[in-house]
């Protein structure tokens, strides 16, 4: 076991979990692990094999952590590299799935002969009489006895060891199922074949075939379910594979190649055509298009040049750069994007909590069936009894099997989780993407969410006569001590008027939402909006018609005032994205309405608003106002979904149902969100919200398929319809229905990588 040492106090531990089959297995775990001093709780997801402890208190070591698992019957590691424990993980599944599938073909090669001496002998005359003149009956009978012990002792033993384990401890899972049916049909079979004595008058019969059968079919399921299980994690594989392993990094004047872990902060490193950008770091020099499709989910290439931000990961074209290293190991962008999907692959969503209920009960109210249908059986059963009653027993015991329910709910999160992350979405709280489901209306915040958010100023007008030149120096100069896009957009102009040498500003204060001010040479100069100019008492009524008009056809009129008198009125004007409307146009068409929250004026957000088909503007709020339209929209009965990307976004993220930030916005609006945009393209909100609903549908149906299923065939392996209508299932089919129950759960699951392709093709966006 890979132990850390001193094992951290408070935060969390990850752990590899190995040996789960069954969504008993996942609450028997979790209950070992909560049961440590100084865990405050614990999460173990099936699907994924992990297991996420809080800490609380120092009694939780890893050693500790790892001798509770190990009581249960199971392993567990530490989880301290991500990507070289994916890795192992993946090793082992695949030895673990080559075990299997050497177990399943001895099982097969066993099993098939007691198939035929027994089955074939009923099916055919023929092979009867060719089987009692070579064999007879009763060497046969010692023929199968002899095979199915070993197929039970063999490549079935791990179903005994667990589940009898399991038995004990009064948690009994699918294993103890397993157990217990193959163990009483061997059993019975047994003392049947050497004390018959023992039971009543005929009564003896033997059922080697069916334990046989039904371990070898139990097999055949672990081996397609392993198989398909593997594909399920290939996202986060596909991540960790995008890494480098080693770059050219400039050591005493010269570039030596060295592994990726040694590569440090503040290296230069050279990135050669064609290769992949090792880690994250600033271009120092070069120019060349990158292929950021990894983290963005776009396939058209960027440029980069000096001064250009590249992440580690992307692809390198043609161009040769030279970079220095800005991040490394766990701080890169692609490591936080594995840590993010591992984080949602490994979420309890909140209809988890049912399923967990459900099955808490489900395998013991099983065995309690079993048991009643042996008791009726003996009691009211056609003479002999024993051996039908011990059918229909063991029959329940194993159509009843959990698995698929353990894994209805982590493969279809993993498969939609994945899909989400390889097309530039993330998740960062896992039951957003349940929540994503029920939004029917979203917000969006105009600049920078639905606009480029790099505005341009358009339009100047001077008042009483002041010079354009002398007010709009003094404004860039001001402007200067802000990175509001709009200040960019002053000083970009200042800058292009020829302006190189601006006064300076003092006393800068930023009015949130609302504008700046500052002293310069002495004159107090505040700038922004007209309701600012409001407060400030400085008249602006002149104008009005002037602002209105610029407002009216998308622009935002900004006033700025000297000392109290307003000194100029001007426009910027932000571009519109042109994915905008294609992402509003297609949120009408899954049926959600679409909402304007904007701190600029009501005529720029209105006339913005009719260009894109926005049906609802709130315009002039402050960051407060923005979360007082949210809590509005939920009085109307509305699940609310909101878009942002800037700071004073932040409030509104945290407040809506699902906060969607975008990856081009700063870190407060990410910290804040729920789900992260690797890009500024609002198509993949529509895409988030359909590939949600398809998720939740997905695993709607697996629970079906997992429990009313097993449920619905529960009265037929009990034989309730034996008298009336003479309809049996017999083990071996109900081996191989539960078997094939799992399978299917993890194919469905599968069948989101399909849908997700199609909704991206929906949107006109290439998957």
């Amino acid at each position: 076991m890979n132990t850390p040492s001193p094992t951290p106090t408070g935060g969390h531990l990850d752990l590899a979990i190995s040996g789960m089959t069954c969504a008993a297995c996942v609450r028997r775990v979790e209950k070992a692990l909560s049961g440590v001093p100084g865990v405050a709780a614990a999460q173990v997801n099936l699907a994924t094999e992990r297991a996420r402890v809080a800490l609380d208190g120092p009694g939780a070591t890893a050693q500790a952590l790892a001798d509770a698992v190990k009581r249960v019957g199971y392993t567990a590691t530490v989880v301290e590299d991500p990507a070289r424990q994916h890795a192992a993980q993946a090793a082992e599944r695949e030895q673990a799935t080559r075990r299997l599938t050497r177990a399943f073909l001895i099982a097969a090669l066993l099993t098939l002969p007691v198939f035929l001496l027994e089955m074939g002998a009923h099916a055919s005359a023929t092979l009867h009489h060719w089987i009692h003149a070579t064999l007879g009956e009763a060497r046969s009978q010692q023929l199968q006895a002899v095979l199915t012990t070993v197929v039970l002792a063999g490549p079935g033993w791990p179903f005994f060891r667990l589940g009898v384990a399991a038995l004990w401890q009064r948690a009994p899972d699918m294993n103890s199922l397993v157990a217990l049916g193959a163990g009483s049909a061997w059993g019975y079979s047994m003392v049947s074949l050497l004390a018959p004595q023992w039971l009543p008058d005929g009564t003896a019969h033997i059922y080697f075939e069916a334990a046989a059968v039904i371990v070898t079919l139990i097999l055949l399921g672990r081996v397609l379910e392993a198989r398909a299980r593997g594909r399920t994690g290939a996202a986060v594989q596909r991540l960790i594979g995008m890494q480098a392993r080693s770059a050219l990094v400039l050591r005493d004047g010269q570039m030596h190649e060295v592994p990726l872990e040694a590569i440090r902060v503040g290296d230069v490193v050279r990135v050669r055509p064609g290769e992949k950008i090792p880690v994250d770091g600033e271009v120092s020099e070069g120019s060349s298009y990158v292929n950021e499709a990894m983290i963005t989910g776009e396939p058209v290439p960027v440029e980069k040049a000096p001064g250009d931000a590249v992440t580690g990961g992307t692809q390198n074209g043609s161009g040769s750069l030279t970079l220095r290293v800005t991040q490394v190991g766990d701080d890169t962008v692609l490591a936080g994007i594995i840590r993010l999907v591992e984080a949602a692959q490994g979420a309890r969503l909140p209809i988890q909590a049912l399923v967990d209920r459900i099955t808490g009960w489900f395998v013991p109210a099983v065995i309690g069936v079993a048991l009643a249908t042996l008791s009726a059986w003996l009691l009211l059963g056609p003479s002999p009894a024993l051996g039908t009653a011990l059918v229909h027993a063991v029959t329940v015991l194993i159509i009843a099997c959990p698995c698929a329910m353990g894994l209805a709910t982590p493969t279809s999160i993993m498969v939609g989780t994945g899909r989400a992350a390889e097309l530039g979405i993330l998740f960062r709280q896992g039951d957003a993407l349940q929540g994503l489901r029920d939004v029917q209306a979203v917000a969006f915040d105009k600049t920078g969410t639905l606009t480029a958010g790099k505005p341009a100023l358009t339009d100047w007008v001077e008042v009483d006569g002041q010079a354009r030149g002398e007010v709009l120096g003094v404004l860039a100069a001001v402007q200067a001590h802000s990175e509001h896009p709009i200040a960019h957009a002053i000083r970009q102009a200042a800058s292009e008027a020829g302006m190189a040498a601006l006064p300076e500003a003092r006393a800068f204060r930023a009015l949130t939402g609302a504008g700046v001010e500052a002293q310069v040479d002495g004159v107090r100069v505040i700038a922004g909006g007209e309701r600012l100019m409001r407060e400030e008492g400085v008249d602006t009524a002149a104008w009005a018609a002037q602002a209105e008009s610029w407002g009216e056809s998308g622009g935002t009129p900004l006033y700025v005032a000297r000392d109290g008198r307003l000194a100029a009125l001007f426009c910027v004007t932000d571009p519109i994205l042109p994915q905008s409307a294609q992402a509003v146009a297609a949120l009408h068409a899954e049926g959600v309405r679409t909402v304007m929250m904007t701190g600029d004026n009501r005529h720029t957000a209105q006339a913005v608003a009719q260009q894109l088909g926005i049906d609802d503007v709130r315009a002039e709020l402050l960051p407060e106002g923005k979360v007082a339209a949210i809590e509005a929209l939920r009085k109307e009965g509305m699940k609310v979904a909101f878009v942002g990307d800037g700071i004073n976004d932040a409030p509104a993220l945290a407040a809506a149902d699902v906060g969607i930030a975008l990856g081009t916005g700063t870190d407060i609006a990410m910290e804040s969100a729920s789900v992260v945009l690797m890009s500024d393209d609002l198509r993949k909100v529509p895409q988030a919200i359909a590939l949600s609903r398809a998720t939740m549908a997905n695993i709607r149906q697996n629970l079906f398929w997992a429990f009313a299923y097993n449920v619905a065939l529960i009265p037929l392996a009990a034989g309730l319809l034996s008298a009336p209508f003479g309809i049996t299932l017999t083990p071996v089919f109900a081996a191989g229905a539960m078997a094939l129950s799992s399978v299917f759960v993890v194919g469905n699951a599968l069948r989101l990588k399909a849908h997700a392709r199609g909704t991206a093709n929906l949107i006109g966006e290439q998957p």
